[in-house]
């Protein structure tokens, strides 16, 4: 199939639908996931996919508990409707195999996939790194043929990154960072994230660049003696972030860090800007570099996007 050939387009990513709308092909998305919800214009677009977890009233503890037995017993956290997707008749599907908590998993769409008539070709993004975020917009754009309006936008958000880093880097002073992908039980945000942190001129004391975001004791968590913790829990704004964080039990350890005692503790909107490999990620630099630097960084981002705690 010719990139030429990508009309009809079938979204199984919240960042994909994000790129997407960002290329200006707002009007060639068929379907979208249930967690689509940028740029708002995309509300009214059918959704092809449900959760099998109540994430709107489940605390944190609770939702990890329920991911972690569908995970064990083998079962999709995510529901597609087939159906739909038959009837919609994409040419194009874009969807991801980085990580199964995130999203309908490559195996179900490939199964889907399958059992429709005409041709249409899956897309997977797996960005690991912020350079290879930017790469999959090249992709994206290559594969809906605009691949002109892709090298635009990513060279617009590459000279965003970059000027990030050139101001940041010079700085003698480079706090320990600890980015907090989940409150109960605390997982340290991988991927991107430690990337992004460098990038903005911290250190990541825990996380590391390109690997999974993992589980993490309270005991590894006070060694690393964080100088500012960053709450990023995925698929939260960053109001759901103050009320779960208002409501979780942390225990001894995390009132002894020094990021706590010293007050630079920031709760951010980890669903809109770190959480979903799209262009926003780059507004999650800017977030991270006016947080960690406020020195250098005056602030320009608004203020659902971030807050002390």
């Amino acid at each position: 199939m010719s990139a030429a050939q990508a009309e009809r387009i079938c979204s199984l990513l919240p960042s994909a639908t994000e790129i997407v709308c960002s290329l200006g092909l707002r009007d060639r998305l068929v379907a979208i996931t249930h967690e689509c919800d940028f740029p708002p214009e995309v509300a009214r677009l059918p959704r092809i996919t449900s959760s099998a977890i109540d994430h709107e009233t489940s605390n944190s503890n609770r939702i990890h508990r329920h991911i972690s037995r569908a995970v064990h017993e083998g079962s999709s956290i995510y529901h597609l409707d087939q159906h739909l997707l038959e009837q919609l008749e994409p040419d194009l599907i874009l969807t991801q195999e980085l990580c199964d908590v995130c999203a309908v998993s490559y195996s179900i769409v490939a199964g889907a996939v399958r059992t429709l008539e005409g041709p249409a070709r899956v897309l997977s993004l797996e960005p690991t790194s912020v350079g290879e975020i930017i790469g999959t917009i090249r992709t994206v754009g290559r594969e809906a043929g605009v691949p002109e309006r892709a090298e635009n936008l990513a060279a617009g958000l590459q000279e965003r990154i970059e000027a990030v880093r050139s101001k940041a880097a010079p700085l003698d002073s480079r706090p320990r960072v600890f980015a907090m992908e989940w409150l109960d039980p605390p997982f340290v945000g991988g991927h991107w994230v430690p990337g992004m942190i460098d990038l903005a001129g911290g250190v990541d004391v825990l996380g590391e660049a390109g690997a999974p975001s993992r589980e993490i004791s309270w005991d590894e968590i006070e060694a690393a003696h964080p100088e500012v913790v960053v709450l990023m829990p995925c698929g939260f704004d960053l109001q759901r972030t103050l009320d779960e964080t208002a409501r979780t039990p942390f225990p001894s350890p995390w009132k002894r860090l020094e990021a706590v005692r010293s007050g630079r503790v920031y709760a951010v909107d980890g669903s809109g800007y770190f959480n979903r490999p799209g262009p926003r990620i780059v507004d999650g630099l800017e977030i991270l570099a006016e947080i960690l630097h406020p020195e250098v960084f005056e602030r320009r981002m608004p203020a659902s996007s971030w807050q002390a705690v």
